[in-house]
């Protein structure tokens, strides 16, 4: 397709077509039909612009011969709408004999010669149809490919993504997901894991990650056997790219240690993985099943002293001497923060003074509660306490004997404490009774499942007073639990003085996030609250039906 010195347009004779297509479907790796059925599109709408774009031309290639047809294609209608695409009978007669209405004729057209700008045109056309069919190609041999390690060679640099050449694709390492720090040149080669493949309609498909966890595992089961084999499983991962890395690793063979087989013959195992991670330091720690144990193994290389495991707020209290704060914490907070992406819980580090005055305040505290709601005197107050009893809920609806069994107690005694604590709960439900309607918030609210007089209070305080306050609510808004572990960004942000929270702000959460209701009882409390809305719907409807008899 081009133009002679002359002036005069030539056309590629047939062969040429054909030794074209060929070329283009070999270098691309893609069906040649789909290069045929571009030339063909391009030749299409070649001759739109050189018969009318309003005229419906098509366009076939031979395949083996290269012969080029084009023709027209028209309707044959009663009533003429489109002169371009529709003839009447009478002319459909001139044009095929025995036409009737409905019939499509076929008119063909002599061969177009490309100019300079048809030809252009064209060009573009093939080429964005080859562009597409190869993308398709890409994503369809790379989708199940997802989570593999796979070597390229790094093709160029833009804007700080590494564009890396697979051979018969194109993937792109994006800044967020390299190694910090690591220089990469032109014509390096490269070793990076699958992250995602997506269809996307221009710019890359293929996604690689070079900081991703998962990355850190392939690597280790290409060096060590026993993980490739099934013996041995890396159960847990956690990076901090470029600086430090944690895994947990549980052999399924009693007779083969699992952190021994992952670090090798003096280390030669684990140095290969941190050569590829550019230095990254990676502590290889025994998993186990109970969580207690593995989160004192995770804070290694610290030492602990307790740890108290909160189910309820899924959190872990992690109590460390005074010496080991540091180094349990780690450089802004790295030794703790992957100890927790490791086991999945929120970790609080405490040393022993500050885990004695917090043990001493609550029990203080406790104690006071008891004294004041019970009526009972100091001793008694901290023998519960010292018991494991912190609510009055739990002294009015525990079994009587649990009570009885404490040292120095009997029945009739732990019989009147369950009475006292049943009056003191009385008590201070009327009291937020006798708020909640001060706050203006409507009875009917008190007939919801599951809120208590004082969840009541709450909602009044927060402008929510009737019915349909609490109905126009989302799940979200009402029970939402605030996040436990803020993260990373806003730990910076909250400028925290500690690894113990202190200066720490939460998430909003819902209005009754700190009741810890779950959400399916959210569900049940604003489904509740709607039923009204259906209610009135029903008793309108009858109304208006009356009405129109």
């Amino acid at each position: 397709m081009a133009t002679a010195p002359g002036g005069s347009a030539v056309s590629a004779n047939k062969a040429e077509l054909i030794a074209i297509a060929d070329a283009v479907a070999k270098e691309k790796l893609i069906d040649r039909a789909i290069v045929i059925e571009a030339m063909e599109d391009a030749i299409q709408r070649a001759a739109r612009a050189r018969y009318g774009a309003e005229n419906d031309i098509r366009a076939k290639l031979d395949p083996q011969s290269g012969d080029l047809r084009l023709w027209r294609v028209v309707e044959v209608v009663e009533a003429v709408d489109d002169y371009f695409k529709q003839v009447n009978l009478k002319e459909a007669q001139k044009l095929q004999a025995g036409a009737v209405v409905g019939d499509y004729i076929v008119d063909p057209l002599p061969p177009i010669e490309f100019g300079r700008i048809a030809a252009q045109a064209a060009k573009q056309v093939i080429f964005q149809k080859v562009r597409d069919a190869e993308r398709e190609r890409q994503f369809e041999e790379f989708k199940d490919r997802v989570g593999e390690i796979i070597t390229g060679v790094v093709k160029r640099v833009e804007f700080g993504h590494v564009v890396v050449d697979l051979g018969r694709a194109e993937g792109v390492i994006r800044r967020d997901a390299q190694i910090p720090r690591e220089v990469v040149r032109v014509n390096d080669r490269i070793r990076s894991l699958i992250l995602n493949v997506r269809r996307e309609n221009r710019g890359p498909q293929i996604f690689l990650s070079r900081a991703h966890p998962d990355f850190m595992k392939k690597l280790f089961a290409q060096e060590v056997p026993e993980i490739y084999d099934g013996i041995i499983e890396i159960k847990a991962a956690a990076r901090d790219p470029g600086s430090r890395a944690k895994i947990g690793v549980i052999s399924h063979d009693s007779s083969i240690d699992p952190v021994g087989a992952c670090v090798g013959m003096k280390g030669s195992r684990v140095q290969a993985v941190v050569q590829e991670m550019q230095g990254e330091k990676i502590d290889i720690i025994p998993w186990s099943p109970d969580t207690a144990t593995f989160v004192v193994n995770a804070l290694q290389p610290a030492s602990v002293s307790r740890v108290v495991i909160d189910e309820e707020e899924d959190r872990i209290e992690v109590v460390v001497p005074d010496d080991q704060l540091s180094l349990a914490i780690g450089r802004r907070g790295q030794n703790v923060r992957l100890a927790s992406q490791l086991t999945g819980k929120a970790i609080d580090i405490l040393t022993e003074a500050d885990a004695s005055e917090k043990r001493q305040k609550e029990f203080v505290e406790r104690s006071e509660m008891f004294q004041n709601e019970l009526d009972v005197d100091e001793t008694l107050a901290q023998l519960l306490v010292a018991e494991g009893f912190g609510a009055l809920e739990e002294v009015a609806y525990v079994e009587v004997d649990e009570i009885a069994s404490i040292e120095g107690f009997d029945d009739d005694l732990a019989a009147e404490l369950q009475n006292r604590a049943t009056e003191a709960l009385d008590r201070r439900e009327e009291a937020n009774r006798t708020l909640r309607r001060e706050l203006g918030v409507e009875d009917a609210l008190a007939t919801m499942p599951h809120l208590t007089e004082a969840m009541l209070v709450t909602l009044g305080k927060a402008g929510i007073k009737t019915l349909d306050d609490l109905a126009d609510l989302a799940t979200d808004e009402l029970v939402q639990k605030k996040r436990q572990e803020p993260r990373r960004r806003a730990d910076a942000e909250n400028k925290r003085p500690d690894s113990r929270g202190e200066g720490r702000t939460e998430d909003k959460g819902g209005v009754l996030a700190e009741y810890g209701l779950s959400e399916d009882q959210g569900n049940e409390i604003i489904m509740a609250a709607r039923a009204h809305w259906f209610e009135d719907e029903e008793t309108a409807a009858p109304a208006a039906e009356g009405e129109d008899a």
